[in-house]
């Protein structure tokens, strides 16, 4: 890293219109996307900049804490100003205006739903990495990579490690209500991965299924690409409207459901329907597909049992994650098979050459056993309870009456619903587009719908609180929000 400030020369025209601090801001970031600047480099300091410019230091001030708002630059205290290092994805030098207005219109579209793989701020579903207990995690992975058991070199059991699926199958009886034994749980690289083993389990080619609306999106594009004809049912403060979806299509044969914390609204499915959608399922032949995502945070009272701890004639396949609650990069999530599929199930993963890495599984399974897990829940239930109302109240207080906000009981995202103005609804794709632009791993609200142009389609985004650190953060992502919701 360069230890000297980066050479730049900077003009402003004090006949132009535009306020100085904002010409400041265009010449770093036309300098950014040419090349000249690049991540890393330090930039002058305020003095310095200011003495140049033959301007006043809080001008070079303003247009810095611009553009450390915007992703732009990093201040790291006496060290200097930086060149941010992940800087906003639009802003290459390979890739000029032009370039990107050519760029293909399948790319852009994509972009609506793409937020990366990336730690970016305010992803909804990245749980808090600063409060992981890494400590603990290290030395969980150290002694079993030290232990010399040959089957952190053999092929892993396609089905899963056998101690992981025994304490899944605790846990899930204790906290989660649903009674099953180790042999029904099946661990998988991911909820992806589960999905494909469920459908290659039960579907057949042309299959309908009843699916949110709005749904989880990723889950909706994939059953789209495996050839799934998706019914979108509405949901409203009681979840899924089983009634309007046996009216649309009483014959389908999946329902897939989040349940204990609809994604992405929020809203719990009431105990009426619940009962309607198990009625539905034992009746039809059907099968109700459970997510239960993050059902583990929840603020008010304990967590809900799940749909599946109702289940009587075992339609329902319960489908869980550590992405949520531990942290994604172990791409570890699990489901519960129906007593009548196990064997069935167990073929399939062979067929699949499935299987996750041991030294994982096995320190997952030391860190439930030994009472980390439970410990961490506890800590993240505490943190999570205070962060979403850091981010909830910085969001209200930069909007103002353009947003409502319902303050969700549970998990670990916002939806910032957005209020139609004079000239109609705001197009919440343009806006949460220039956020991500700008750094941040925001959603438009209309994109988790199937038909996201339509009239019902509510306008806004979703935001994950998990990793805003403090106040001064949240109200500095809220502003960055602010910027882009105003263009």
């Amino acid at each position: 890293m360069p230890t000297t400030d980066h050479a730049l020369n900077i003009e402003i025209d004090r006949r132009e219109a535009s306020p100085i601090y904002l010409q400041i801001c265009e010449r770093f970031k036309a300098a950014i996307a040419a090349g000249h600047l690049k991540p890393g480099d330090r930039v002058p300091a305020l003095r310095a900049l200011a003495t140049q410019l033959n301007t006043a230091r809080g001008t070079v001030e303003m247009a810095y804490n611009v553009l450390v708002d915007e992703g732009y630059l990093q201040m790291r205290g006496a060290a200097g100003t930086f060149v941010s290092t992940s800087l906003p994805g639009a802003v290459t030098p390979a890739r000029t205006s032009r370039e990107r207005a050519d760029a293909p219109r399948a790319k852009r579209t994509q972009a609506d739903t793409d937020i990366g793989n990336d730690a970016k701020p305010l992803r909804p579903g990245l749980p808090a990495l600063d409060a992981f207990p890494r400590k603990v995690w290290s030395r969980l992975v150290a002694y079993r990579a030290r232990g010399g058991d040959p089957a952190t070199l053999s092929y892993p059991d396609p089905s899963g490690y056998r101690p992981l699926r025994e304490r899944i199958a605790t846990y899930l009886g204790l906290s989660r209500g649903v009674e099953c034994v180790p042999e029904q749980v099946f661990v998988t690289n991911g909820y992806r991965a589960t999905l494909e083993l469920i459908l290659r389990g039960f579907a057949k080619p042309g299959d309908r299924a009843w699916f949110e609306e709005p749904g989880y999106l990723l889950a909706r594009n994939f059953l789209v690409d495996a050839g799934m004809r998706l019914v979108p049912v509405p949901v409203d403060h009681e979840g899924l409207d089983v009634d309007t979806a046996r009216a649309l299509h009483d014959d389908a044969r999946f329902a897939f459901v989040t349940p204990s914390h609809q994604s992405p609204l929020g809203v719990t499915l009431s105990l009426a329907r619940r009962m309607k959608l198990l009625d539905w399922a034992s009746r039809a032949g059907s099968w109700i597909v459970e997510d239960d995502y993050d059902s583990e945070f929840r603020y008010v009272g304990r967590p809900l049992p799940a749909l599946k701890s109702l289940d009587r004639d075992d339609r329902v396949i319960y489908c869980g994650t550590f992405s949520k609650v531990l942290f994604p990069g172990l791409r570890l999530s699990y489901v519960v098979a129906p007593e009548r599929a196990v064997a069935r199930f167990g073929q399939i993963t062979k067929s699949m050459n499935a299987g996750s890495p041991y030294l994982y599984q096995a320190a997952v399974a030391d860190f439930i056993a030994q009472g980390h897990f439970a410990r961490h829940l506890k800590r993240m239930r505490a943190l999570y309870a205070e962060r979403r109302m850091l981010l909830m109240n910085a969001i209200l207080k930069a909007f103002g009456d353009r947003v409502s906000i319902e303050l969700p009981t549970g998990g670990m995202h916002l939806v910032a619903i957005f209020h139609a103005g004079r000239d109609g609804p705001i197009d919440d794709m343009a806006m949460a587009a220039r956020a991500r632009e700008a750094g941040l791993a925001v959603l438009a609200l209309s994109a988790w719908y199937l038909n996201a142009r339509a009239k019902h389609a509510l306008r806004g985004i979703v935001v994950g609180f998990a990793n805003v650190a403090d106040a001064a953060e949240a109200a500095r992502l809220a502003g960055m929000l602010r910027r882009a919701y105003d263009g």
